[in-house]
């Protein structure tokens, strides 16, 4: 029992990191409890207990969806879900921070774009079975735009406090690390598995992941409800 945990934790480093970071959101939630991260710890432990179970649906009969044997440790739906959940959240977090009209109409029409695009994926792919790839993509470049116009609405205004104590701009950062090379790693993986395998792009997955989170931490670390926007 001890060695399998042992070996959890080499494999999936990155799922210890989200309790981290989720214990981090809870004692620093007084900082931004009345602004739009306010639910970010609820999504942070969502994502620890997604990727649990991922892990438990893939190594144990117990907790399998399937009962074919060919199926029986397919998870990717549990992640279908979250992806979708994790961009709506977020494209909510910058609609409501922006303060640009087009700004923010750009930002729904992206989120009407990424609906879309789930919902024509499921014609095409079973989302039980099969990664909801191009959607997955889509999503992403959306995210990354929202992300853009947040900065240069940062780099804009007028701000007595400084960027570091901002934890929008902190998580910010991370989606914008993450979200700029996902799609491009998913579509390597999708077109030629091969390449992935090759060049270790699910290293280069994970890296970005603990990037991306590090970054949280540091804006959670770091960040003063003054300087919240």
């Amino acid at each position: 029992m001890t060695q399998e945990f042992i070996q959890f934790i080499k494999e999936h480093f990155y799922i210890p990191l989200y309790l981290l970071t989720w214990l981090i959101a809870v004692y620093r939630y007084r900082r931004y409890f009345d602004t739009v991260l306010k639910y970010l710890p609820i999504l942070i432990i969502y994502t620890f207990f997604t990727e649990l179970l991922g892990y438990f649906i893939k190594n144990h009969a117990d907790f399998q969806f399937f009962s074919d044997y060919r199926y029986d440790w397919h998870n990717v739906i549990i992640y279908n879900i979250y992806q979708i959940v994790t961009f709506l959240f977020f494209y909510w977090v910058y609609w409501k921070t922006l303060k640009n009209k087009s700004s923010k109409k750009m930002i729904k029409y992206g989120a009407y774009l990424c609906s879309l695009s789930y919902l024509v994926s499921i014609f095409f792919q079973n989302p039980l079975h099969k990664q909801l790839t191009y959607a997955h993509a889509i999503g992403s470049v959306a995210l990354v735009l929202a992300i853009i116009l947040y900065f240069k609405e940062k780099k804009s205004e007028d701000n007595p406090y400084p960027q570091k104590h901002n934890l929008l701009y902190w998580v910010s950062a991370g989606l914008f690390v993450f979200y700029t090379f996902f799609p491009f790693i998913l579509l390597s993986d999708y077109f030629n598995f091969s390449i992935s395998t090759q060049y270790h792009l699910r290293i280069t997955l994970l890296t970005f992941i603990a990037l991306m989170y590090l970054l949280f931490i540091i804006g959670l670390l770091m960040g003063k409800r003054k300087a919240f926007r």
